[in-house]
């Protein structure tokens, strides 16, 4: 397969017909080579159309979805960017392509050590893999300009959205739990969190931000 025709004819066909016209991130995702960061197994499917999940919750986000909220995120030169549940790291080297600095948080020591050597292989030195748990963000390295959920989740945790710094953005899909989730844009300004729906998008949930069950009487 000619990875470099499939990878023109995503940006042609599912980035563009999708509203996303950002010159620097079609740049990057009609240079980065997807296919090394999708299970070996599936590498001639990297460029279609869906969510590639690897298991146990994490996957690599549609194309469509990903750029849409990263263009949504207005990352720029300057930002620094923390991506929670980053997996092997393909949405890192996305916004490692427009952001001052990526910090990349996976909770698997397995896939943080994937998404690291992947991200080495590509000289992307202004990314960064840490380990820890999802749901308590990096506060070590925050505030951050951009925060992005590299999965839905049921809500934001006040925990996260404390890293963000004044006027940064966040952006995530919430879960809906009716089988369609809402990409959604947080915006500080003045201390004071706005959330802004941008559009419909289903994608995997990631484990940690599942809702809790509530008892029913």
């Amino acid at each position: 397969m000619d990875f470099d025709i499939v990878r023109s004819n995503m940006v042609e066909s599912q980035l563009r017909t999708n509203k996303v016209t950002h010159p620097d991130l079609l740049a990057a995702m009609g240079s980065l080579p997807r296919e090394l960061f999708v299970p070996e197994a599936r590498q001639n499917n990297a460029y279609i159309d869906e969510d590639i999940e690897f298991g146990n919750g994490r996957c690599v986000m549609e194309p469509a979805v990903l750029a849409r909220l990263v263009q949504a995120a207005s990352v720029g030169p300057k930002d620094i960017a923390l991506v929670i549940g980053c997996g092997a790291g393909y949405s890192v080297a996305v916004l490692a392509s427009l952001a001052a600095a990526v910090f990349a948080l996976e909770s698997d020591t397995d896939l943080a050590k994937r998404a690291g050597d992947l991200l080495t292989e590509l000289s992307l030195d202004n990314a960064v893999v840490v380990e820890g748990p999802l749901t308590a963000g990096w506060a070590k390295e925050g505030p951050y300009d951009v925060i992005l959920m590299d999965g839905a989740v049921a809500e934001v945790p006040e925990e996260i959205l404390n890293q963000l710094a004044e006027g940064g953005r966040l952006v995530a899909v919430v879960d809906a739990q009716k089988g369609v989730g809402h990409a959604t844009l947080i915006g500080k300004r003045g201390g004071v969190n706005s959330h802004l729906t941008l559009f419909d998008a289903a994608i995997p949930t990631l484990p940690e931000f599942r809702a809790k069950a509530e008892f029913v009487f």
